[in-house]
Parts: structure tokens; C-alpha cells; sequence
């Protein structure tokens, strides 16, 4: 009869043979399956009418994004906590690490060329102690030799700088002068004490220097030795499946940073020679103390370059005259525009570029949390911090689990 008639699958349709004979189609088969993989509609619409409507759904993605970012943040705050109580230890060991970066290069050329790896290891370490020593020992000497006839000629050029204030339209009287110079003294040592005395700053005293200096020639020469198997170590901490992403970000992030140090130390070795070749060839004296300055100094972006050139012009001007002391600013600009828009474009990369925005506020905000140390830590820290992120971020870990320098650095 045609109402007892049963729908059959049409000729398109697959089938299924069922133990009694009966054919069942595909879709009617899969149907409870696909039923039971779905959320319940009716539970899905019961929750949503039991959540408050009032809340905008922009301001719940606003609130899941805010909860996160306070626990990362808190992480952020344990972590720089941790590093300003044990400062004593982090910052030998930091300054190591830079040691390490310069030299392992170095020592790897040596080995290549068959020295025994202890040998290659001790001629790095000890002539880095040798040329550290020369250079403080070459500033030293000459400081002492030349700081009574500094300071005669720094009193005379004060006593002709107030008379020609006296005899000037402004007539200012010595008295005023005189509370000017207090004033911007003590300006200058509250900034100078938040400078040396910041978080990350260490103690002054002898035996913090010895720690240190002892600290910092020990973890060199135990990441000299072992500092593969250090790295090993560290990232065996991590989850298995995350430890291809640590390894690889971790070694971009060394070739960065050894590569940053290098080009550092050049730029940083043409400003010293421009500026003191500036300073020579306008007969200052201590000429070759300057260039050292400028050399140390340029290490700390911003802030060296800019005391270390004021020094410069300062001791010219004491010297020398007003005219000199003209010329030796416009030596300090040049110098420092050619490392600016030439030096760090074309020899620094593209892997290692930071923005210049990036490293002011790097500068800035390193100083205000470690002081003195925090601003020479500042940009290093950025840069090889940036080229880790960028190498997990891309997923480059997946198609180039352990970068070399080229990788990292194309221009090198």
C-alpha cells in the first residue's frame, strides 16, 4: 500500500546493509554521530540566557585580554624583582656574558687553526685582562700628570669668565654667579645619584669591586669552557615540545648579541679615534684620556656620547679658548652623525637594528630601574630579545632549528 511505503535511498544516495536486511542511508546512520559531536543547541542557548546581556561583548574581550596582561605583568615584576636583590650576581655575570659573546668567536678561530682549546681559552681571557689594564693604567698616568695644570687653567678660565660677565650688558655680580653654580651643582649631583645609585647599582667599596671583578673572570671562563653545555642544561628546564623553539631563539639570540658587541666596540673605537685625533690636532692636552672616554662611553647609547663630548669641548675650552672649543663641538657633532646615519646602518645589519625610538626609551627606562648599569645593559638586552621573539613568532624554528650568524645577520 503507498502509506505503508518506505522512503528508498535514491540512486545517488550510498546505503548501508543492516544485519536484517534493511538498507539504511549514510546520512541517516551518521546523523546521531554528528549529534552527539555538537554542543546541545538547547544547552548552548540556555547558557547564553543566563548570562547578563548587559555586558558588551567588546568590554569581555577587553576584560580576557586585561587579566592576562596583569598576570604577564606580575611575571615581569617577580622577574626584575628577583634581579635587584641579587644584583651583586647578575651584573658580573651580565657583563660575562658580553665578555663571553666578544671572545667565543675568537677562541673557536683558534681552535680551528689547531691551538689546544685550553691555550685558545687562556690567550683570550688573559689578553683582555692585558689590554682592560693598559688602557685604566694609559688614563691614569695621564690624568695624574696633567690634573694640576687642569686645574690651574680651569681657575683661570673661571676667574676671565666672571670678569667678562662683570663688564658685560647683564653685569652679573660674582654672588650671582656663584648661587647659578651652586644650584646647577646640586641639580647635577641629585641626577648623577639617581644615575649611580639605582636599583641594579652595586657597592663601591673595595671588597664589591674585588667580588665582582673575581665574579666576572670566573663566569667567563666557565662559559668560555662549557657554555654549551650550560645552554643545554637551561633549556632541558623547559617543556619538551617547546625546547626546538628555546634552542633555536636562544642560539639567534647569541649570534645577535655577539655580533652587536663586536660592531659596538667599532663604532665605538672610530669615535674614540675621530674625537681624540680632533683633540690632538687642536693641541688640548689629554688627548689621549679623552679618546679612551669616548671609547668607554660609547657603550651606553645616548648618554655616554653626549658627557663623554661634553668633556671634550670642556677640557678644549679650558685650554684652549672659546674659538677651539667651538671647533672641537663641531668635531663632537660630525663624529657622532657619522656613526648615527652611516657607522650603525651599514655596519650594524638589519638582524640588530633596534629603532632609534626603541633605544631611547630603552636607555631611559634602564637607567631609571638599574642606574649606571641598567642603562649599559639596556640596548643589548632589547636587541637580542627582539630577534628571539621575532624567530619564535615566525616560526622559524620549524624549518631552521639552529640558525648560524648569516641567518641571523644577513650582512655579516
Amino acid at each position: 500500500m503507498a502509506l505503508g511505503r518506505k522512503r528508498q535511498p535514491s540512486s545517488g544516495e550510498p546505503t548501508v546493509a543492516l544485519q536484517d536486511g534493511k538498507q539504511k542511508s549514510t546520512i541517516e546512520q551518521q546523523a546521531p554521530a554528528a549529534r552527539a559531536a555538537r554542543p546541545e543547541s538547547h544547552l548552548v542557548a540556555g547558557n547564553r540566557a543566563d548570562r547578563d546581556d548587559s555586558v558588551p561583548p567588546g568590554l569581555r574581550i577587553a576584560a580576557a585580554w586585561s587579566w592576562r596582561f596583569l598576570v604577564i605583568a606580575a611575571m615581569v615584576a617577580v622577574v626584575i624583582f628577583l634581579v635587584i636583590q641579587l644584583r651583586e650576581i647578575i651584573i658580573p655575570l651580565l657583563i660575562s656574558v658580553l665578555v663571553a659573546a666578544l671572545l667565543v668567536p675568537l677562541v673557536h678561530f683558534l681552535v680551528r687553526h689547531r691551538w689546544p682549546r685550553w691555550l685558545a681559552i687562556a690567550l683570550a681571557e688573559i689578553g683582555t685582562l692585558v689590554a682592560v689594564g693598559g688602557l685604566i693604567y694609559l688614563v691614569v698616568t695621564q690624568v695624574i700628570r696633567g690634573f694640576d695644570d687642569l686645574r690651574r687653567q680651569s681657575l683661570e678660565s673661571y676667574e676671565q669668565f666672571q670678569g667678562f660677565l662683570r663688564d658685560s650688558p647683564f653685569q652679573i655680580s660674582e654672588a650671582q654667579l656663584n648661587e647659578w653654580i651652586d644650584q646647577g651643582v646640586q641639580s647635577l649631583q641629585q641626577d648623577n645619584g639617581v644615575l649611580l645609585t639605582g636599583a641594579l647599582s652595586v657597592g663601591t667599596t673595595l671588597g664589591h669591586v674585588l667580588a665582582g671583578f673575581l665574579l666576572v673572570l670566573f663566569s667567563t671562563l666557565f662559559l668560555l669552557i662549557d657554555g654549551r653545555g650550560i645552554w643545554h642544561w637551561i633549556v632541558r628546564l623547559f617543556p619538551r615540545r617547546a625546547r626546538p623553539a628555546i634552542d633555536g631563539a636562544g642560539r639567534a639570540g647569541w649570534h645577535t648579541l655577539g655580533n652587536f658587541v663586536r660592531v659596538q666596540i667599532l663604532v665605538a673605537f672610530i669615535d674614540a679615534v675621530g674625537i681624540g685625533l680632533g683633540a690632538f690636532f687642536l693641541q688640548a692636552p689629554l688627548a689621549i684620556p679623552i679618546a679612551v672616554l669616548v671609547f668607554l662611553g660609547s657603550f651606553i647609547p645616548v648618554v655616554g656620547a653626549v658627557v663623554t663630548g661634553a668633556l671634550a669641548v670642556f677640557i678644549v675650552l679650558v685650554y684652549n679658548g672659546a674659538v677651539p672649543a667651538l671647533i672641537m663641538l663641531g668635531i663632537v657633532l660630525l663624529v657622532q652623525q657619522i656613526e648615527g646615519h652611516v657607522l650603525q646602518p651599514l655596519i650594524m645589519g638589519t638582524a640588530v637594528k633596534v629603532h632609534p625610538l626603541a633605544v631611547v626609551l630603552a636607555v631611559v627606562a634602564g637607567g631609571i630601574l638599574g642606574g649606571l648599569p641598567g642603562t649599559l645593559f639596556a640596548v643589548p638586552v632589547v636587541a637580542t630579545l627582539n630577534v628571539m621573539a621575532k624567530y619564535i613568532a615566525q616560526g622559524t624554528w620549524r624549518v631552521n632549528p639552529k640558525p648560524q650568524l648569516e641567518d641571523v645577520v644577513p650582512d655579516a
